[in-house]
Formats: structure tokens, C-alpha cells, sequence
């Protein structure tokens, strides 16, 4: 997906994604929030998540 506003982001210390496990601490890419409400963010093409959004914090580039 291409699009003109890249939001990086962290995540909170302990955040666990959709399936309950933890996920890394380190900067992520804001693919969207979907309409169950989960943010699904992205390290790179095949390292990605399902998280509240509530976990985020936008980071600068």
C-alpha cells in the first residue's frame, strides 16, 4: 500500500498483539486501524501485527 502520510510509531513497554503475545520493542510503521479496532503496524514487508491502539506512540522519523 502506498499512500502520502507514513506514521512510524512505538509501541508501550509490554504490548501484546491480537493472539496475546508480546511484541518487540522498536519502531513500526502505522498500517491502519481496521473496523474491529485493532492497529495493524509493520517492522518490515513480513514482520507485522495486530495491536490496540491505545499501545502507540508516534515517534519521529
Amino acid at each position: 500500500m502506498i499512500t502520502p502520510d507514513v506514521y512510524y510509531i512505538r509501541v508501550d513497554p509490554d504490548t501484546r498483539n491480537h493472539k496475546g503475545s508480546f511484541i518487540q520493542d522498536t519502531v513500526y510503521q502505522l498500517i491502519e486501524i481496521d473496523s474491529s479496532g485493532w492497529a495493524l503496524i509493520c517492522q518490515d514487508q513480513a514482520t507485522c501485527y495486530y495491536v490496540d491502539p491505545v499501545c502507540l506512540q508516534e515517534t519521529p522519523t
